[in-house]
C-alpha cells in the first residue's frame, strides 16, 4: 500500500466525521460558483444598471471566500481533536511526525479537491433553476439564459484549490507544535467539574439585561447612537452566558436533589456540565454567527418592506399628476387619452391647489373641506366635518416619513395660526394623518366659508388623481412611457416606483440572503462537528451505563434531551438576539417589522429543526450500533 493510498483510506474510514466537512465545503463552493456565474453572465456585463449587480455578486463571492478560509480552518481543527488517539497509535507503530503531517495534508487536499469538483458540478446542475429565480428576485428586464460558465469554473476551481492548499499547509505546520503531544495522549481528560464565577455570572445577566433594555427603549436616531455600545455589551454578555451562567444554572439544578435524582436527569446533567464547559466557545461562536445571519437578512428584508410601504403611502392613488406651474402643459389630456386604451375602471378627481403665505413668510397649502373630502373619498380616507373657525392640520410627514405618530400634538400645532382677510386668527384644533393631497410636510383643511375669507393665494397649481376601482395597477410599459415623457417631479405612479425600488434593491437582498444562508449553514456545521467529535467517548459512556440497567427507551430519552440542548441552546440565544435587533430597527424607522422579523426567524428555526432531526437520527444510530 502506498502512502497516498493510506491517506485515501483514512478519509474513507472516517467518512462519518468528514461528511459534514465535505458537505459544508461543497455547499460553500457551490454558492461561490453561483455568484461567479452571475458576475460573469453576459446579460449583467453591459453598461446599464445591471453592471452594479455584477459588482455586487463579485463582492459577495469575496466575502464568502474569506469566510470559507476560517470555516475550513475550524473544521480541520475539529478533525484533529477527534483523531488524537489515532495519531498516537500511528506514532506508536513507527510513523514519524513528518509522515503524520504529510498524511493530514494529503487527506485535506483530497477532500478539498472532491468538494470543489462536486460543488462546481452541482452548481452547473442547478444553474438554470437559480437563474430563473434570479430573474424574478433581481427584476432584470432581460432574461438570464443558461450559458456554459468557463470563466466561473476556472475561477472557482483555482480559488478553492489554493484555499485548501493553504489550509493544508497551515494545519500541517500546527502539528509541529506541542499541541500534538496532548492529542497523542488519547482522549482528552477532564479538568474537573466546571465551576461558575458568581461575579461573571451576575455580569452576564447585567450585560444582557442592559443591552436588551437599551435596544428596546431607544427610538429614532438614538438607535444608531446606541448600536455599537449595545452590540459590544451583548457580545460580552453572550460569552459569559455560555461560559459562566449556563454552568451556574446546571450546578444549581444538580443541587436540587428531587430534580437531580429523578429518572435519567442525573445522567443528563452530569454529562451536560462537561459538555457546556468544552463547547462554550463553540456555542458563543455559533450564537454570534447566527445572530449576524438573522439580523442581516431581517434588516435587508425589513428595509425593503419599509421603503416600498413608504412609497405606497406617498400617494394613495393609482396615479396622480401635479402641474407645478400656472401654464397648461397639455399633459393631463395626454394621460387621459393614453388611459382610455387600457382595460381599467378609473375614477378621476381634480382641483386647484392654493398656497398661501404664512405669518413666518413660508408657503402653506390650504384646502377647503369640500375639496378635501372629494379626494378623501377617492382614496378611501376619512371624511372630515370641518366647522367654521376650527381648521384641521393634515400631517403628511407622519404618514410618508414614518414619523412618530405619538409626537406631541401641541408642538405640531404651534405656529400653525391662520389669518383671515378681516385679521381674525384661527388656530387648528387637531392634527390628522393624511396623504390625500400633495404639498410639503403638512397642509391645512378649513371650512368652505373660512376658505372664502382667506387672503389672495400666492401660488396655484392643478392636481389630478386617478383611482382604479378594482385595485389594478398601470401597466409597466405605459408607466415607463409616462415617466419618459413627463417630468418625474410631477407624476406619481406608486406601482411603478415600487417596481423601480425592487429592481434596484433586488440584488442587495439576493446577495444578503445567500451570504446569510452560508453563515447559518456554517454555524450548524460547527454544532455537528462538536457533537460528532465526542461520539466515540459517548459510545463508551452509554455502553457502560447500559450494562448497569439503562433501558433503550431511557437511552433514547437522554440522547434526545442532550442533543436538543446542545443544538438549540446557541440557536435560541441567536433568535432572541435577532428579535431584539430587528425590534430596535423598527424603532429606528417607527415602522412595525413584526411580520418581516417573524417570517425570517421562523424560516431559520424550521431549517434548524429539520437539520436537528437529521443529525439526531444518525447520531442515535451510531450510539445504538455500539450497544448491540
Amino acid at each position: 500500500m502506498t502512502f497516498r493510498k493510506f491517506a485515501f483510506n483514512n478519509v474513507i474510514r472516517n467518512k462519518r466525521l468528514y461528511a459534514a466537512y465535505f458537505l459544508a465545503s461543497l455547499f460553500t463552493v457551490m454558492v461561490f460558483f453561483t455568484f461567479s456565474i452571475f458576475a460573469s453572465h453576459p446579460q449583467l456585463t453591459g453598461d446599464d444598471m445591471n453592471s452594479y449587480v455584477s459588482f455586487g455578486m463579485n463582492v459577495a463571492a469575496g466575502i464568502i471566500y474569506v469566510f470559507s478560509f476560517f470555516f475550513v480552518l475550524y473544521s480541520m481543527s475539529s478533525f484533529l481533536q477527534s483523531r488524537k488517539k489515532e495519531f498516537g497509535l500511528l506514532m506508536m507503530q513507527g510513523m514519524s511526525m513528518k509522515q503524520i503531517r504529510s498524511m493530514v495534508f494529503l487527506e485535506n487536499m483530497f477532500i478539498g479537491f472532491l468538494a470543489t469538483i462536486s460543488g462546481i458540478g452541482l452548481g452547473l446542475v442547478f444553474a438554470k433553476g437559480i437563474l430563473l429565480i434570479a430573474e424574478n428576485v433581481l427584476i432584470i428586464k432581460n432574461r438570464l439564459p443558461f450559458y456554459f460558465p468557463t470563466q466561473a469554473i476556472l475561477l472557482t476551481f483555482g480559488c478553492f484549490i489554493v484555499l485548501f492548499f493553504l489550509i493544508s499547509l497551515f494545519v500541517s505546520y500546527i502539528l509541529r507544535s506541542r499541541k500534538l503531544i496532548d492529542l497523542i495522549k488519547g482522549d482528552k481528560k477532564s479538568k474537573g467539574e466546571p465551576k461558575a464565577n458568581i461575579f461573571l455570572t451576575l455580569l452576564a445577566i447585567v450585560l444582557l439585561g442592559v443591552g436588551y433594555s437599551v435596544a428596546l427603549t431607544v427610538n429614532g436616531l438614538g438607535v444608531i447612537a446606541a448600536m455599537v455600545p449595545v452590540i459590544l455589551v451583548v457580545i460580552i454578555g453572550t460569552y459569559f452566558l455560555f461560559t459562566q451562567l449556563s454552568v451556574f444554572i446546571i450546578r444549581r439544578l444538580k443541587k436540587r436533589k428531587g430534580f437531580f435524582w429523578n429518572k435519567t436527569n442525573m445522567i443528563l446533567l452530569s454529562d451536560l456540565a462537561f459538555r457546556m464547559k468544552d463547547n462554550a466557545r463553540t456555542f458563543f461562536l455559533v450564537a454570534i454567527i447566527s445572530t449576524v445571519a438573522f439580523s442581516a437578512i431581517g434588516t435587508l428584508y425589513g428595509f425593503q418592506s419599509y421603503i416600498t410601504a413608504g412609497m405606497k403611502q406617498s400617494s394613495p392613488y393609482t396615479m396622480s399628476y401635479t402641474q407645478w406651474d400656472d401654464k397648461n402643459d397639455g399633459h393631463p389630456a395626454q394621460i387621459e387619452e393614453a388611459l382610455q386604451d387600457i382595460p381599467m375602471e378609473l375614477e378621476k378627481e381634480e382641483m386647484l391647489l392654493h398656497y398661501y403665505q404664512r405669518m413666518d413668510d413660508s408657503e402653506v397649502l390650504i384646502v377647503k373641506a369640500s375639496d378635501y373630502n372629494r379626494f378623501a373619498r377617492l382614496s378611501n380616507g376619512e371624511i372630515l366635518d370641518i366647522r367654521d373657525g376650527e381648521p384641521v392640520l393634515a400631517n403628511r410627514e407622519a404618514v410618508i416619513m414614518g414619523e412618530d405618530p405619538n409626537k406631541d400634538e401641541a408642538n405640531i400645532l404651534k405656529d400653525a395660526l391662520l389669518e383671515l382677510k378681516d385679521g381674525t386668527r384661527i388656530e387648528p384644533v387637531e392634527v390628522v394623518e393624511s396623504n390625500a393631497l400633495p404639498g410639503g410636510a403638512s397642509y391645512h383643511i378649513v371650512s368652505d366659508r373660512d376658505f372664502e375669507n382667506l387672503p389672495a393665494a400666492v401660488n396655484q397649481f392643478n392636481f389630478y388623481a386617478w383611482q382604479e376601482v378594482n385595485g389594478k395597477t398601470i401597466p409597466l410599459e405605459l408607466s415607463e412611457a409616462f415617466f419618459d415623457e413627463f417630468p418625474q417631479s410631477q407624476i406619481i405612479i406608486p406601482s411603478f416606483l415600487e417596481y423601480q425600488i425592487n429592481k434596484a434593491y433586488g440584488p442587495i437582498l439576493f446577495v444578503g440572503l445567500f451570504i446569510g444562508v452560508v453563515f447559518f449553514v456554517s454555524a450548524g456545521s460547527f454544532l455537528y462537528f462538536r457533537l460528532y467529535s465526542d461520539v466515540d467517548e459517548d459510545k463508551r459512556k452509554f455502553q457502560a451505563i447500559t450494562k448497569i440497567g439503562l433501558t433503550e427507551k431511557e437511552l433514547k430519552k437522554v440522547i434526545n434531551r442532550q442533543t436538543l440542548l446542545l443544538f438549540f441552546a446557541p440557536i435560541v440565544v441567536a433568535l432572541i438576539h435577532g428579535a431584539v435587533a430587528l425590534t430596535a430597527l423598527s424603532h429606528l424607522f417607527y415602522y412595525n417589522l413584526f411580520k418581516e422579523s417573524a417570517m425570517v426567524l421562523s424560516i431559520f428555526l424550521v431549517i434548524q429543526i429539520i437539520y436537528f432531526f437529521i443529525v439526531r437520527f444518525y447520531y442515535t444510530r451510531q450510539i445504538k450500533m455500539t450497544l448491540r
